[in-house]
């Protein structure tokens, strides 16, 4: 009996340490436990950020250059990608009638010059006899009028010798500007005219070449809400812009943007715009794909980065927290032209609100988290 009852109370007493052994295990899953946040309190920042459109280079004129007269081409004095001087020689085409012009013409000339030489002399024989009476004056009208026939006759000719010459010179093709030569589609022996539907070459221009890029208006606006009155104005007062190479380079030319096409694009909702650069040196090409980059000076603004937001139905959000230390989405709007890693708010946020930088995405509104509050310092240090 005495057994039974130590086995029946060892029992008890271990059925007793289980139960409150789980009650402690279940206390301990049960609580919640709270996520630390890195988390930053918004300041005015003033930065430089660049805005970067994909941009297409033209030269500042793209000359077709095409034959005058019709012929074969014997030379070809220079290859595709050549740099070129105004007037300097680029093909040389056969055409032996042009110098037969200038040969006939030459001898006609020649011959016109013995005829008012001849008509001269008539004119100086006729008029003594006319004065003394031996002739009529009609003799004497006849002479003149002959020699001004020869006359006509020579500066007929003349003319002929001058358009044949300038035939001649079509058979030499130049560049009519500096330049950088393109394709080359004929070779020697090609028959050319005017009528033929490609061109020799095209010569672009590139002492100074043109960025078109296309931009959506709000961001113009954006640009050009504070910068004068009328659209001149506007452009004159946009700051320099840069341009980024095919290499990720930054070319060493600053640019300026002249002009925005007047027409939106109903499709695409932007406008063209065109920025000129100066290339001195010849280093960018026409049909280059380069990036124009245009810096926007912001001064005491609310900026946030955009690893600090998230979008929702076509709304952009970010996560505050407040003296509860409990989470809340807050709706935001931001500037067109914010670039990089930031965004530049508008309205939504205030100096001294406190927001987290990470995982905002998952966060639950109403969400208690322990906030890890960052120094501006590091939060910003690409910030320019």
């Amino acid at each position: 009996m005495k057994k039974q009852s130590f086995l029946s109370i060892l029992a008890a007493s271990l059925i007793i340490a289980s139960c409150g052994k789980n009650d402690k295990s279940a206390q301990a899953g049960g609580a919640p436990q709270i996520k630390e946040y890195k988390t930053v309190t918004i300041q005015q920042e003033s930065a430089t950020l660049n805005s970067d459109f994909p941009a297409s280079i033209q030269g500042q004129q793209n000359i077709e250059i095409r034959p005058r007269v019709e012929g074969y081409i014997d030379k070809i004095f220079v290859d595709e990608g050549a740099v070129v001087k105004a007037g300097q020689p680029l093909f040389k085409i056969s055409a032996p009638e042009y110098e037969q012009q200038v040969r006939t013409a030459t001898a006609s000339i020649k011959s016109a010059q013995a005829d008012v030489s001849s008509a001269k002399l008539a004119v100086n024989k006729v008029k003594p006899l006319v004065e003394k009476g031996i002739i009529s004056k009609y003799d004497l009208e006849s002479a003149q009028y002959t020699y001004e026939s020869a006359l006509a006759s020579l500066a007929q000719a003349n003319a002929a010798l001058v358009n044949a010459k300038t035939n001649l010179g079509y058979t030499t093709v130049t560049s009519p500007v500096n330049g950088v030569v393109g394709s080359i589609p004929f070779r020697l022996g090609s028959l050319v005219s005017s009528n033929t539907t490609e061109p020799l070459t095209t010569v672009s221009s590139i002492g100074n070449v043109y960025a078109y890029f296309a931009m959506n208006e709000k961001t113009l606006l954006n640009f050009t809400k504070d910068s004068g009155a009328s659209l001149n104005q506007k452009l004159k007062s946009m700051p320099a812009v840069s341009l980024l190479l095919s290499d990720g380079s930054t070319y060493d030319q600053k640019g300026k943007i002249e002009t925005v096409n007047g027409l939106i694009n109903t499709e695409t909702g932007t406008v063209n715009v065109r920025a000129r650069f100066p290339n001195p040196k010849g280093v960018i090409r026409s049909g280059s794909s380069t990036t124009v980059r245009i810096p926007n000076e912001v001064k005491d603004g609310i900026i946030v980065p955009q690893s600090a937001t998230f979008e929702l139905q076509d709304k952009m959000f970010v996560v505050t927290v407040g003296k509860d230390k409990k989470t809340k989405n807050v709706n935001i709007t931001v500037l067109e032209n914010s670039a990089g890693n930031y965004y530049v708010v508008t309205s939504g946020l205030k100096a001294g609100d406190e927001i987290v930088l990470e995982g905002v995405a998952s966060l639950k509104e109403g969400t208690e988290i322990k906030a890890s509050n960052q120094s501006a310092e590091t939060v910003y240090a690409d910030l320019k």
